[in-house]
């Protein structure tokens, strides 16, 4: 078996493309080992929700607000 530097020499020889295939592939390898069985159910109940508040004209937040009041929360817990 090639060696883990042999492997990562190889794959540098890639494409872009290419390496990016590859590492979703390893990705979703290791979350094979890793994944809780209701995964999918509970995204899917997920998307729902969000799905009826949309539809229900609840307002969005951008990713940078809600990062933020995370960053926020955290800090003045001390762990910020």
């Amino acid at each position: 078996m090639a060696s883990a530097p042999d492997i990562f020499n190889a794959a540098m020889s890639l494409s872009s493309p290419q390496r990016a295939e590859l590492a979703r592939q390893l990705l979703l390898s290791l979350e094979a080992e890793t994944v809780d069985e209701d995964v999918d159910g509970a995204w899917g109940e997920e998307i729902e929700k969000r799905r009826q508040a949309i539809r229900a004209g609840q307002p969005l937040r951008d990713w940078e607000d809600v990062l933020a009041d995370i960053r926020k929360s955290l800090a003045s817990k001390g762990q910020g």
